[in-house]
């Protein structure tokens, strides 16, 4: 009994240690328009061919999103610029950013969200609304990231989402484009492996990257996870070695990326990657990636 419980054990471990490989292996960055020299000075600590995301956030302007994205690619990485569909103005300004992204940075991947505003300020209310247009693989994109929400939304039925997850990839499939999902980052493995088993049974077998937030101090954690309706109770917490009352520390993904590695089964879940969201810093998420491969004899 006890060498089959070493043998069990031993095995689990190994396959906690294939699946750490796997998440670090191809794993993914997040960057705003202004972020271009903190790229620059991360980029030695970035595996060539990384794929970047490039926000569009409302404080920046088209030139400077292509300018970023075309960083990208200066510096050997795979730019993915996003697309926030409530943020266009017309068809017009869709098409002129497409067009600009083909001639300048040769996009062949982008991200397609939403976005914030309650109201379109154009005529796209979502995602699918972009995607439908056929314009994306007019100007060149051959994949296409959408969004993916492990913890629900705070403003959308959890029954509005797995809907358009599932017209997503029948239009996306109608068109001819690969997609991969990119989700919100959280605090606790559990939800994200229960997530991903229900992803499956819906039929959606894309790549599947679940975000993380890089290293940084608990306040500026929390900051975010507040804004995007991101489960931080004290227990969940805790699994960082953070006190709710006690705010002035720093903390790191180790913990959710450890227990993703010893909960995940491929023949479950899929294919599973990571994505960074830099709240402390680029060059601290670039390099604390490394650092911790190494830690982990991977």
């Amino acid at each position: 009994m006890a060498d089959r419980t070493l043998e069990i054990t031993t095995t689990r471990q190994a396959d906690a240690r294939s699946n750490l490989e796997k998440l670090l292996q191809g794993y993914s960055l997040e960057m705003t328009a202004k972020d271009v020299e903190n790229l620059e000075q991360a980029a030695h600590a970035i595996p060539p061919g990384t794929h970047i995301s490039v926000t569009f956030l409302p404080n920046e302007d088209f030139p400077a999103r292509v300018q970023a994205a075309a960083a990208v690619r200066r510096l050997g990485f795979l730019p993915v610029p996003h697309i926030s569909a409530r943020r266009l103005k017309s068809e017009k300004e869709l098409e002129s950013f497409l067009a600009v992204l083909a001639s300048e940075v040769n996009i062949d991947h982008a991200f397609v969200i939403a976005g914030d505003p309650p109201r379109p300020e154009g005529p796209y209310e979502d995602a699918l609304a972009v995607i439908k247009t056929g314009l994306l693989g007019k100007y060149g994109v051959k994949h296409v990231g959408i969004s993916g929400y492990p913890e629900g939304h705070p403003d959308i039925s959890n029954e509005k989402l797995w809907q358009a997850l599932r017209d997503k990839q029948a239009v996306l499939r109608d068109l001819g484009l690969e997609f991969s999902i990119m989700t919100q980052f959280g605090f606790d493995a559990a939800p994200v492996l229960s997530w991903l088993e229900q992803v499956r049974r819906e039929g959606v077998h894309a790549p599947v990257r679940v975000g993380v937030a890089g290293p940084t101090n608990v306040k500026t954690l929390l900051r975010y996870a507040v804004r995007c309706g991101v489960g931080a109770s004290a227990k969940v917490m805790a699994k960082y070695g953070v006190s709710l009352t006690k705010l002035l520390g720093t903390a790191g993904p180790d913990p959710i990326i450890e227990e993703m590695a010893r909960g995940l089964a491929p023949q479950v879940h899929g294919e599973v990657l990571l994505h960074f969201y830099p709240f402390g810093g680029f060059l601290k998420t670039a390099e604390w990636v490394p650092g911790f491969r190494q830690s982990q004899g991977i």
